[in-house]
């Protein structure tokens, strides 16, 4: 294998790097490399095991991870062979420059058995898949993947995501639906300032300014100073810039700020609408409303300012939870209440929304192993509800239990597991969330509610506010496949763009240019950045999205 794969792109739109069709040579090579795999199978029957009567070994490759302390001694690759009788034999990528590792061995030839949360992008798959490095699972799936059709059946849209236009799936994914990230874009306020002021939770944006007017103007932290910070955010995620809840008052939009509409991909910062949410931003900026630092300050100085030793200065800020600007021990966690999606002017009232919780690559065969059905069959175990627990969470009994009768889950429903140690630590226990695993939202929210440790029950309480208002996933653009030079292409287009989309925000909500004056310009630039042609990409891609349903 002599081709390097050099580009390395990153799309905001997707949630993993998708590609285009095999030729079909490619195809009939690869099928038929599959077909003499399958009948030389040493592997006992679909759901038995062990995996194998004899002792097998599988090098893998997988990223390393800082709070695992070694892989080959980990409690849970001992279960893993144990109930499999495969051995791993590990190479460990660093955790920094993995992606290095991983082209440099698929150029060289110098690769393993199996690539383990190596994130392999499906450009990359692609392309090594019609080379026939990587082999295609299709037919393993359909004779050996008991808990692939499991997880077809309870997320039916993983399917159509992890396969490539040419019909192959080369890898295993990781699922991990999160309720309260999926309607992630977020507005907290503080209650105790908006109770002494006697002031509701805003639902409509006239309110919001009303509100952080009130915020700046009234001393709510009654330290006899202006001291109050009526509205912040920060440069960096997640969801914690302006740009994202504010605008959804004027204009429906998706996690990207895309949409579609009459079958066409559209952005939404071209649009009339968001030159009004400017307005209303840069009017809100002009009266000390929002704090200037939301445009030059990250994530750290935005919990500095949440944290505050000496008295609550800040009044309301965008992010996707209350860890991101203050500690879930603090006092003043619960003290912030989740604002509504806000009705515009126009009566426009949304929540982006994120339907999708699919990680591709996750667990791909190379053309190295010699039992790919028994590497197959221990990646389709790790779907298994019990794998999923001890790969994330660890083992039963110890890091965590079955919660006693009548103990509610988050979603109040009988709890089926609960933890009883922290994640987070250094620990050679569990893989921490790295490779395959299927997380749904029945089994997240199935966890036991602590009242203790309230985060998840608090944002789960809290997003169903959003709920009624989130967008309809036919108006989102779902993750696409790009081919290679589509890959490349796009890469260079998203980046000018994005920079140039988010200088002429904060530009524009603080002042230094005025959005009347400047709008037509802005557009202007954006075309001749050729936003036609990144659009013209994501239409082509969103066509074959459509045609495969």
């Amino acid at each position: 294998m002599k081709k390097a794969l050099t580009v390395a792109v990153a799309l905001t739109t997707s949630l993993a790097l998708l590609s285009a069709c095999s030729e079909s040579g490619s195809q009939d090579s690869t099928s038929a490399q599959a077909t003499q795999a399958i009948s030389d199978d040493q592997v006992t029957p679909a759901g038995e095991f062990p995996i194998t009567k004899e002792k097998t070994t599988l090098k893998v490759m997988v990223k390393g991870s800082s709070i695992v302390e070694n892989f080959a001694t980990n409690e849970f690759t001992k279960w893993l062979e144990e109930k499999t009788n495969i051995h791993i034999d590990w190479e460990v990528a660093p955790e920094k420059t993995f992606a290095e590792k991983l082209n440099v061995s698929l150029a060289s030839g110098d690769y393993p058995d199996v690539l383990l949360n190596m994130n392999v992008s499906q450009v990359q798959q692609s392309i090594y898949g019609k080379d026939g490095v990587f082999l295609p699972l299709n037919t393993y799936i359909d004779k050996y993947g008991v808990e692939m059709k499991k997880m077809y059946a309870q997320v039916p849209y993983v399917k159509d995501l992890i396969t490539l236009p040419d019909g192959k799936i080369y890898s295993v994914p990781q699922v991990n639906e999160c309720y309260h990230c999926s309607l992630g874009q977020k507005m907290w306020i503080y209650k105790p300032w908006l109770d002494k002021l006697g002031l509701k939770v805003p639902e409509t944006t006239d309110e919001f300014y009303q509100v952080l007017k009130a915020f700046k103007e009234k001393d709510p932290n009654g330290n006899g100073k202006a001291d109050e910070i009526p509205l912040v955010g920060a440069t960096n995620g997640p969801s914690s810039t302006l740009d994202l809840f504010l605008t959804s008052a004027f204009i429906e939009k998706d996690f990207n700020l895309k949409f579609v509409k009459d079958g066409k991909v559209q952005v939404a910062y071209n649009q009339p609408e968001w030159k009004n949410a400017l307005k209303y931003l840069h009017n809100m900026f002009a009266e000390g409303l929002i704090s200037p630092q939301t445009f030059t300050q990250d994530r750290n100085q935005l919990k500095q300012m949440g944290m505050n030793p000496e008295i609550p200065i800040v009044g309301a800020v965008a992010s996707q939870n209350q860890t991101v600007f203050v500690d879930a021990d603090n006092e003043r966690f619960k003290d912030f209440v989740a604002v509504p999606p806000l009705k515009g002017p126009t009566g426009i009232r949304s929540t982006a929304y994120n339907p999708y919780a699919v990680s591709s690559g996750q667990y791909v065969i190379t053309n190295k192993t010699k039992n790919p059905a028994a590497a197959f069959r221990l990646a389709d175990l790790l779907l298994s509800e019990e794998a999923t627990l001890r790969s994330t969470q660890g083992r039963p009994g110890q890091e965590w239990v079955r919660p006693e009768q009548g103990e509610l889950g988050v979603n109040g429903k009988q709890a089926t597991w609960k933890p009883i140690a922290t994640f987070g630590k250094l620990q050679n226990i569990h893989w921490a969330q790295a490779g395959p695993s299927l997380r749904t939202n029945d089994l997240r929210l199935s966890v036991a509610a602590d009242p203790k440790n309230s985060l998840e029950l608090v944002l789960y309480n809290e997003t169903k506010k959003y709920e009624p208002y989130k967008t309809d996933p036919s108006k989102i653009v779902p993750p696409l496949f790009f081919t290679n030079e589509q890959a490349e292409e796009l890469s260079s287009l998203e980046k000018t763009i994005t920079d140039y989309r988010s200088e002429f925000f904060a530009k524009t909500v603080t002042g230094s240019l005025d959005v009347d004056k400047e709008w037509n310009n802005y557009l202007s630039t954006l075309d001749k950045m050729n936003i036609k042609r990144y659009l013209e990409i994501y239409q082509q891609a969103y066509d074959q999205f459509k045609s495969k349903k």
